[in-house]
């Protein structure tokens, strides 16, 4: 395949979610379907990624460069004219080859008029550069990357921090593993990823933590075919130290994992504990994702099916047991975590918050339900919006009269967000993350809390 037409696969992948009917969720599921050679797959990917990553800014350039806007017919030439100033301005890619390459790749749509337009709009670019680049980052959201509704979201709810946030969301957010502590300890895993020329640190909070200097393919992980290691970041596995107190004498003790896909903190939980564990979520195609996480690390638990948001439907996989330990890891906005899914940039919506924050609700409320007297319930998200995080869980409480707060008030990481700990996405450090843990007062409990 030529170059050319790496491009226009690119574009392809690229015109769903530019037109705000898709997302790049299943781009390595293309990538490993498709007739692109496996070396060309990372430019690939890495145009997909950027083109979302720095959307707002190059969609502003294009806007400059085109004479009038695309038809809506032609979102596959608007992806390659984004693709072309990415490239320019990103990637080390020999400009003339950008420009030519990314010109021709018109042809693969049978667009063949395209090819001039590009062509002439990227090689203005490279002799305007500077004045175009200078012209429309004199909007804030351009210059940093978002969409406006979330800017505005994240300087009211983060005055401090929203420039901070905006920046560690436009770095690639870095590799970090997690040790599967029934096979090795921390520091031995370290030392073979030393002696396999890795370099890699602990990381600062989680128990089970590795972050690497650089990325790599997991083939060249030590031990990661045999289960000795994950991919996980640092925030996500916090989830299983604050569930350590709850579970240290799990045996026995039912847990459920309420939105488990695609398996990672059902898997932490496992390797840390012995509980009797049951993994639901709503997408069944998602919820295979989850098994093929535990047959890599030879752990089991009871998968199942179902929407657990919906109490009629409880008979389709609930036998009325009530469960010791709950894990909501809630559906959210995402916007903890933009740096990995760039796309968000592009498929969220200001009024996909109010939507998200009702489902968490109910989510909550449904689940308390199968909660044990004494039993603890973690409320987790990877966003930073209080809507979803400090101010649903203050809700809850206010609603919910056997429902207690329960978060450790002395924990190195993150901060105080109401009834729960935030964290924000640090470019060298861990995704943007909230938890709050609940815990169901017995009868007696209530009485005395009255």
């Amino acid at each position: 395949m030529n170059p050319g037409d790496t491009r226009a696969f690119a574009a392809r992948l690229l015109v769903p979610v530019l037109d705000g009917k898709g997302s790049l969720s299943g781009l390595d599921a293309d990538l490993a379907a498709s007739v692109i050679k496996e070396r060309d797959r990372g430019f690939v990917k890495a145009l997909c990624f950027g083109v979302c990553r720095a959307h707002p800014r190059l969609e502003a350039l294009a806007a400059q460069l085109l004479r009038e806007p695309l038809k809506q017919r032609d979102t596959d030439i608007q992806a390659l004219l984004l693709i072309g100033l990415y490239q320019i301005l990103h990637m080390r890619v020999p400009p003339h080859a950008a420009v030519s390459e990314t010109a021709g790749a018109a042809r693969a749509f049978g667009k063949a008029w395209a090819t001039k337009v590009l062509n002439g709009c990227l090689r203005r670019f490279q002799r305007e550069s500077a004045a175009l680049q200078a012209k429309v980052d004199k909007g804030v959201p351009v210059a940093l990357w978002h969409p406006n509704w979330l800017l505005l979201e994240f300087r009211q709810a983060w005055p401090d921090d929203w420039r901070a946030i905006c920046e560690a969301n436009n770095e690639p957010g870095p590799m970090t593993l997690r040790v599967n502590r029934r096979h090795v300890s921390r520091d031995d895993y370290l030392q073979r990823l030393e002696t396999a020329g890795l370099s890699a640190s602990a990381c600062d909070f989680a128990e089970d933590g590795i972050q690497l200097e650089s990325p790599c393919d997991v083939a060249q992980l030590p031990g990661f075919a045999e289960g000795d290691v994950s991919v996980q970041d640092e925030s996500a596995q916090l989830c299983a130290d604050l569930l350590a107190p709850t579970l240290s004498d799990s045996k026995g003790k039912r847990v459920l994992d309420a939105c488990s896909a695609p398996g990672g903190k059902t898997a932490h939980l496992l390797e840390r504990f012995t509980p009797e564990m049951t993994a639901l979520d709503v997408d069944s195609t998602r919820l295979k994702r989850v098994a093929t996480t535990l047959q890599r690390l030879d752990l089991d638990a009871r998968l199942q099916a179902a929407d657990a948001s919906d109490s009629k439907a409880d008979s389709e996989w609930w036998d009325g047991q009530a469960f010791d330990v709950i894990l909501l890891d809630a559906p959210c906005s995402g916007t903890g975590v933009i740096r990995r899914h760039p796309d968000i940039k592009l498929a969220r919506r200001h009024s996909d918050v109010a939507e998200l924050a009702a489902l968490q609700s109910r989510l909550l409320d449904t689940l308390w339900a199968k909660l044990a007297p004494g039993g603890t319930l973690l409320y987790a998200t990877c966003s930073v919006l209080p809507a979803e995080n400090a101010i649903q869980v203050e809700a809850f409480l206010a609603r919910t009269p056997d429902a207690n707060a329960d978060m450790p008030d002395d924990l190195d990481w993150g901060r105080a967000a109401g009834h729960g700990r935030q964290l924000l996405p640090t470019p060298a450090g861990q995704d943007g993350f909230f938890y709050a843990r609940l815990t169901k007062m017995t009868r007696g409990q209530q009485k005395t809390a009255v």
